[in-house]
């Protein structure tokens, strides 16, 4: 018997690997810098001079840690895996890929299930091995625990300098003051002027929002570059290096693997440095400031340390919708010094962000305390022969109501208390 081989006409042609690299350096100084640029070049040979890879790419991070899942090339790369575009990562170790274990893991584990290989070079780990997660569960401890190390030295670094009254302060975030050779505050002095201003008009009886709108309005530009707002005109009036003193580690990191910072309010140490450098405002006028913030914080109900005193201050804070662009009406005082003082509730869109944003809607206390209002409701203003109409809407029930509103006064001009029920009502004023 003789047996005769046949050959395929077609030969079966093998399917390359969809390959790619991860890079990343945590800092942005010219040596990582190098760094990173070395890594990049270097998973561009390998991968493209091996036959059995088609090359995707390398996707590098520059100046992010890997505690966190907040890297933007990391992300790409994870998408195009998810839609099948690669099949290998190579990285050069667990602490390049990522520095959290829960987060390693969690990827690793995804990207399994999907048949994404990870390959690290240092530890010679392949994720799809029979071993490959136990051995990389216990070297990305390791990684976590040097990323923690290498924090708590940092911070360790930084409370030294802080008890010796060396200041760590980023002036490109910081008004009217610049950095010497040496490191040490000095004064800018255009930026200074506007500092100057601002203390000036505040005293002056003008409030947050008219400072910051007007300084808008003429294009004096922030320090980053972005609008003026009542909260940054705020920051400026307490912050102390504005008279020439510096608290030290207002904030700290508690968690090195989120990495964000919070406020510090005595959990650990600060360091209050008096005459640190030349002042911009006199202490007399910083501590004047001071007690105006204070006075015009009672004046309004503030009570300090009332940390729900934004959200519930009035009965009807949160209850009151403008009908032009749905912001809610805040509470405010108008003409606080003048006898003819009012207290009005208006749109916050417009306070904040003017005309531009909303042609805005007012409307007194006064009005508003004579009805029995049980639910939100969006206040509209019109205007009729010369006198503002305002009607008001149930907020949840809006789209129920005809568009012809009905009028419900008493024969005495006082208002039915009837708001909080699912109808429409117009009052005059």
């Amino acid at each position: 018997m003789r047996v005769r081989i046949i050959e395929p006409i077609q030969k079966v042609q093998k399917v390359k690997k969809k390959v790619c690299a991860y890079a990343r350096v945590s800092t942005d100084n010219d040596k990582q810098g190098e760094s990173l640029e070395n890594q990049i070049q270097y998973y561009e040979n390998i991968i493209s001079n091996n036959p059995d890879y088609e090359y995707v790419g390398v996707f590098a991070d520059r100046g992010v840690t890997g505690t966190t899942e907040n890297r933007p090339e990391f992300q790409r790369m994870l998408e195009l895996c998810r839609n099948k575009n690669i099949d290998l990562i190579i990285t050069k170790s667990i602490s390049r890929f990522a520095r959290n274990t829960a987060i390693m893991l969690q990827i690793v584990r995804e990207l399994k299930d999907i048949g994404v290989e990870v390959r690290f070079e240092k530890e010679n780990i392949n994720t799809l091995s029979g071993d490959g997660e136990l051995m990389l569960t216990v070297l990305s401890s390791f990684a976590q625990e040097e990323s923690k190390n290498v924090s708590d030295n940092l911070k360790w670094r930084a409370r030294k300098k802080f008890e010796q009254g060396e200041l760590i302060i980023n002036t490109t975030r910081f008004l009217g003051y610049d950095k010497d050779e040496y490191g040490d505050l000095v004064i800018n002095p255009k930026e200074a002027e506007v500092v100057k201003r601002i203390f000036n008009e505040y005293l002056s009886g003008k409030g947050g929002f008219t400072i910051a709108k007007e300084l808008n309005a003429e294009g004096v530009p922030t320090i980053g570059g972005a609008r003026w707002h009542d909260t940054t005109i705020l920051g400026i009036l307490k912050n102390e290096k504005y008279k020439g003193d510096a608290i030290l580690q207002k904030y700290y990191t508690p968690d090195h693997l989120k990495k964000g910072s919070v406020r510090n309010k005595g959990v650990i140490d600060s360091y209050y440095i008096e005459d640190n450098h030349s002042p911009i405002i006199s202490r007399e006028m910083w501590e004047q400031v001071q007690e105006e913030i204070k006075r015009r914080a009672e004046a309004k109900g503030n009570v300090a340390g009332d940390t729900d005193k934004y959200t519930k201050r009035y009965p009807l804070t949160g209850m009151l919708y403008c009908s032009k662009c749905g912001s809610t009406l805040r509470r405010r005082t108008w003409n606080s010094k003048l006898n003819c003082k009012k207290i009005v509730w208006q749109c916050s869109n417009y306070i904040k962000n003017g005309k531009d944003a909303c042609q805005g809607t007012a409307i007194e206390d006064e009005v508003l305390s004579r009805l029995n209002i049980k639910e939100e409701i969006i206040v509209r203003e019109e205007l009729r022969d010369g006198k503002k109409h305002y009607s008001y809407t149930s907020k949840g029930k809006q789209n129920q109501f005809s568009t012809e509103p009905r009028t419900t006064e008493k024969e005495d001009g006082s208002l039915l208390q009837s708001i909080n029920r699912p109808i429409r009502t117009v009052i005059k004023l």
